[in-house]
């Protein structure tokens, strides 16, 4: 299954997310997500394991064309110049000459005009073909709506903590609004919400485990998600969930179960502004 961005491109609605993923079995578990079926891959360069992502793309022996390739520009490389060597620097270590989807991984509140810079860069990797979409990650309304009046690229996608147990529907809404896709990470909240009983019970009654159930959620809901493993079972599994539906019922128990901010596995990016030195 794939969406269609707000300039085109298709992605993969399912991928596969390498973060924490140890560098030294980082590339088996990428050709392996492959081998199955996936073929989105998130990563990052705060990650540090982008070139084992290269080295499990290329394992796969697929061509550089069937895979969906996502990373981010960490902070310390924020500023118009320091952004595009940021992408020189990631695509060298993936092994690629284009980058499908790039985004900036943190918005830097009272900072905003290093952050804008950084995103005027990916606007001119993105005219000069050298990316294929950009976007942002930990972007509140807020936060968009500053960048939206100092930019010209609308973003294509917004990477956040979205799970049963932290809808974050006002950045989802805001994104909808203005034709930028959502993409959900940790999706599962850390394994929090696969014990709890409403999702339990649904798994039980549709014979499917509590992760498919809650990766089928964020997908009915028109989310991209990339749950993450390094289990080979289990990344089959996850990436079993497009043969069943959840009925209307079951997707509201789900989003029930929102706790708001109490919800978090992750801080408020509102508070994040770590500035390098």
């Amino acid at each position: 299954m794939k969406l269609t961005m707000n300039n085109g491109v298709e992605m993969p609605a399912l991928g596969f997310g390498v973060f924490q993923t140890p560098p030294d079995v980082t590339s088996a578990s990428v050709a392996e997500a492959l081998t199955v079926g996936y073929r989105l891959i998130d990563t990052a360069a705060s990650y540090f394991n982008e070139r084992e992502v290269g080295e499990g793309i290329r394992r796969s022996g697929l061509d550089r064309s069937e895979v969906f390739i996502e990373t981010k520009v960490w902070i310390s490389d924020y500023g118009y110049d320091e952004t595009l060597h940021a992408f020189d620097k990631s695509a060298g270590k993936l092994g690629v000459d284009q980058i499908d989807l790039l985004l900036l991984h943190q918005p830097l509140p009272t900072r905003f005009d290093r952050t804008v810079e950084a995103y005027r860069a990916l606007e001119t990797l993105l005219a000069d073909g050298r990316v294929r979409a950009i976007g942002v990650s930990n972007f509140m309304p807020d936060m968009l709506a500053d960048l939206l009046d100092r930019s010209t690229v609308v973003p294509a996608v917004n990477q956040v903590e979205v799970h049963p147990y932290f809808t974050n529907d006002l950045v989802r809404a805001y994104g909808a609004e203005h034709g930028i896709a959502t993409e959900a990470w940790s999706p599962i909240a850390q394994g929090q919400v696969l014990g709890d009983p409403v999702v339990k019970r649904i798994a039980e009654v549709s014979g499917r485990t509590p992760a498919q159930v809650v990766l089928r959620w964020h997908i009915q809901r028109g989310d991209i998600v990339f749950p993450k493993s390094v289990t080979p079972q289990r990344v089959k599994e996850n990436f079993e969930v497009f043969d069943f539906t959840l009925d209307d019922a079951d997707m509201n128990a789900l989003s029930a179960l929102d706790k708001g901010e109490a919800g978090r596995t992750g801080p408020n990016p509102d508070d994040f502004d770590y500035i390098p030195d």
